[in-house]
C-alpha cells in the first residue's frame, strides 16, 4: 500500500512539474541569450512567461554601456534591491550577465493616468573577451528597440567608441521620432539617457560635457571614420528633448564591497543622486508605443520577436532591416492601392493612356508611402522595392493591355472581313451598298480598335479593304450587266405572255438587243462601261436597289413573290370582276368573235 501510494505521489509530482508555471518573479530572468558562438542571439522562455502575464501597458528600462561599468549594480539601486536579491553583480574578470536579463516583477506606475508596468532590463557589457562586435551590435540593438528609456552608463567620461556606438540609437531616432500617435506607427524610439559616473563632480557638468562631446571634430586629412562619427554627432545634435544627461558619483571607493553595504554606508551624494535619477526616470518613461498602440505583455514578446528574427538575418543588424520589416506592411499597402486602381482599368486602352493611368497610380501610391513610411534614410531602399514592384504589375499590365487590343482588332479585323466577303456576293449587286459596308468597317475599326495592336491592325485592315474594294469594283460591271441581261429576258416573257402589254415587251427587247449588239459593235463589255448611257443606267439601278429606306437585295425575294401572287390573282379573277377594261393596250385573240362586223 505504501509503495502505491509513493509511486501515485511521483507520478503526481512529475505531472505538476511538467505543467507547472514560474511561481516566484520576484527574480531576474533571461530573456535573450546568446547562441555558443556569440554570434546570434535567441529567446529564452523564462523570461517571456514574466512578461507575458502582464495585462497593463508596458514600458522598459534598459541600461547599456561597457562591460565592468556596474549596470547591474545600478539596476539594482534603482529597484531598491541587495546584489543578493536582484541582478547578480560580478566582481570578476569576466562578464556577470550574459545576453539580457529582466527583473520578473516590474514596477507600476501612473504614466498620464495610465497603469503601467515598468521593467528593468539588465544587458550583456560591451567589449567583454571572447564576443565579437557583431554580438554586441545586436544586444545593443535589441535593447535600443526594446527600451522606452535607454540609460547609457559611462565611467568617468565620453570616449569617441561611446559615440559610435549610439549610431544605431542615432538612426532609430531619426527615422522614427517625431511620429504622430494614432497614426500608423512603427515605435517610438527610446529616450536617451547619458548616464555618466565620476569620482569627482567639480569641473564641467555632464551636459556640457555631452554638448562638447557632440561638436564637431576637424577633419583637414578626410578621415571617413571621422566623417562617420561627425555625421552621427549631427545625428545626436538634432534629436533635442530625446535625450537628457545626469551625472552620477561613485557610492564607495571600495567598489568590490558594495553589495555588502546599506544606505548608510554609502555617500550621501550618491543616496541623494540616486534617488533623484529614479524621479528623473520615472518623469520621462512612457509606454513602449508599436503599431500606434501601447502594449501588453504578449504584444510585447511578439514584438520582440520580430525584431530578433529581423537582427539575426544579416551578419551585422542595421537600422534599414528593421525600418524594411515595418515598411513591408506599408509597402505591401501601397501595392495594393496602386493594383486595385490599375485593376479597375477597362482594358484595352491606347499606350498614351495607359501610361497616363501608370504615372497617377503610381504617383498616389508614393504619396501614400511617403506618408506613412518609417525612416528618412533608409526608407530609400524601400521606396526603390516599392517602384520595382509597380514596375513588375505595370509589366504585367502591358502584357495584359497588348493581349486584350490584339483580342478586340483581331475580332473587328474579323467581323469586317466576314462583311466584306458577305458584300462580294450580293444577289443584287450595289456599289452604294458596298461603300456603306466599308465606311461602316472604317468607322467601327477607327474607334473600337484601341491599344498597342491598333497600328498593326490598321495595316492589315487597309490591305483588306483595299483589295475587296478592288476585287468588288471588278465584278461590279460584268454581274450588273449579266443581271440587266436577265432582266429583260425576264421582262420579255413577263410583258408577252403574262401581263400581256406590247410596250413592257418591246421595251425589254430593245434592252436585251442594246445590251447584246453594243457589246458585239465595240469589241467588249468594258468599253460600254464608260458611255454615259451605261452610267445612267448604274445610277438608276443603284437608286432602285439600294437607299436608306429599302434595301433590295434583302426584300427582293418577298417584294418578287408579292408581285407574282399579285399578278396571277389578277390574271385569274381580275377579269372576272372588272371585265375586259384595261387601261393599257392587251393583246386581242378575239378574231372570230360574235361582235365582228359583217360585211355586204
Amino acid at each position: 500500500m505504501d509503495t502505491l501510494l509513493s509511486s501515485l505521489l511521483f507520478f503526481l509530482s512529475l505531472f505538476s512539474i511538467g505543467s507547472s508555471q514560474i511561481q516566484n518573479f520576484q527574480q531576474a530572468f533571461p530573456i535573450v541569450e546568446p547562441d555558443p558562438g556569440h554570434t546570434k542571439l535567441r529567446l529564452s522562455r523564462e523570461g517571456l512567461e514574466a512578461i507575458e502575464r502582464i495585462t497593463n501597458p508596458i514600458a522598459s528600462v534598459a541600461v547599456i554601456g561597457p562591460y565592468r561599468s556596474g549596470k547591474s549594480f545600478l539596476l539594482n539601486q534603482l529597484l531598491s534591491l541587495s546584489c543578493y536579491e536582484g541582478f547578480g553583480v560580478g566582481h570578476m574578470r569576466d562578464t556577470k550577465t550574459k545576453g539580457i536579463w529582466i527583473w520578473g516583477t516590474p514596477i507600476e506606475l501612473d504614466i498620464d493616468g495610465v497603469k503601467t508596468s515598468v521593467f528593468y532590463l539588465d544587458t550583456e557589457g560591451f567589449e567583454s573577451v571572447g564576443k565579437s562586435n557583431v554580438y554586441d551590435d545586436r544586444i545593443f540593438a535589441l535593447a535600443t528597440v526594446m527600451s522606452s528609456v535607454l540609460i547609457y552608463n559611462l565611467p568617468e567620461t565620453i570616449r569617441e567608441a561611446d559615440i559610435s556606438r549610439l549610431s544605431f540609437a542615432v538612426e532609430l531616432a531619426e527615422e522614427f521620432y517625431g511620429r504622430v500617435k494614432g497614426q500608423d506607427v512603427a515605435f517610438e524610439p527610446a529616450k536617451l539617457l547619458w548616464l555618466i559616473q565620476r569620482d569627482f563632480l567639480q569641473g564641467k557638468s555632464v551636459q556640457q560635457m555631452v554638448k562638447e562631446a557632440l561638436r564637431r571634430v576637424p577633419n583637414v586629412n578626410g578621415d571617413k571614420n571621422i566623417d562617420m562619427v561627425n555625421q552621427i554627432r549631427d545625428s545626436l545634435a538634432i534629436m533635442g528633448d530625446n535625450s537628457t544627461a545626469f551625472s552620477l558619483p561613485q557610492p564607495h571607493l571600495q567598489r568590490t564591497k558594495l553589495c555588502d553595504m546599506k544606505d548608510g554606508d554609502l555617500e550621501p551624494l550618491y543616496v541623494k543622486r540616486r534617488e533623484q535619477l529614479k524621479e528623473l526616470v520615472a518623469s520621462i518613461i512612457r509606454p513602449k508605443i508599436v503599431q500606434g498602440k501601447s502594449l501588453n505583455g504578449k504584444e510585447f514578446v511578439s514584438f520582440l520577436e520580430q525584431i530578433l528574427e529581423a537582427l539575426n538575418k544579416g551578419e551585422i543588424p542595421s537600422t534599414g532591416s528593421l525600418v524594411e520589416i515595418f515598411n513591408k506592411d506599408i509597402l505591401e499597402r501601397c501595392l495594393k492601392l496602386y493594383s486595385e486602381r490599375m485593376g479597375k482599368l477597362q482594358l484595352p486602352l491606347p499606350e498614351g493612356s495607359l501610361q497616363q493611368s501608370h504615372d497617377n497610380s503610381r504617383g498616389e501610391a508614393m504619396r501614400s508611402f511617403d506618408q506613412q513610411h518609417f525612416g528618412r534614410h533608409h526608407a530609400k531602399k524601400s521606396v526603390t522595392q516599392l517602384d520595382e514592384e509597380i514596375q513588375k504589375v505595370y509589366r504585367n499590365v502591358i502584357l495584359k493591355n497588348e493581349y486584350q487590343s490584339s483580342k478586340l482588332c483581331e475580332a473587328l479585323y474579323t467581323n469586317c472581313e466576314d462583311m466584306m466577303d458577305r458584300l462580294q456576293v450580293l444577289r443584287l449587286p450595289s456599289m452604294a451598298k458596298f461603300n456603306a459596308g466599308l465606311q461602316k468597317c472604317n468607322h467601327s475599326f477607327e474607334h473600337e480598335c484601341v491599344g498597342p495592336s491598333k497600328t498593326n491592325y490598321e495595316q492589315r485592315m487597309m490591305k483588306m479593304l483595299g483589295k475587296s474594294k478592288s476585287q468588288f469594283i471588278k465584278d461590279y460591271n460584268q454581274r450588273l450587266f449579266n443581271w440587266l441581261v436577265a432582266f429583260s429576258l425576264v421582262m420579255v416573257v413577263i410583258g408577252r405572255f403574262i401581263i400581256k402589254f406590247i410596250l413592257i415587251e418591246m421595251g425589254a427587247w430593245l434592252l436585251f438587243i442594246f445590251l447584246e449588239t453594243y457589246t458585239r459593235m465595240f469589241w467588249s463589255a468594258e468599253s460600254l462601261y464608260y458611255n454615259p448611257v451605261w452610267h445612267f443606267i448604274v445610277a438608276t439601278w443603284e437608286t432602285l436597289v439600294y437607299s436608306p429606306v429599302l434595301d433590295l437585295d434583302r426584300w427582293a425575294i418577298p417584294l418578287g413573290v408579292i408581285v407574282s401572287l399579285f399578278v396571277l390573282y389578277w390574271r385569274c379573277y381580275g377579269k372576272r370582276k372588272h371585265g375586259s377594261r384595261w387601261i393599257l393596250p392587251l393583246y386581242s385573240n378575239n378574231k372570230n368573235g360574235r361582235s365582228r362586223p359583217r360585211s355586204d
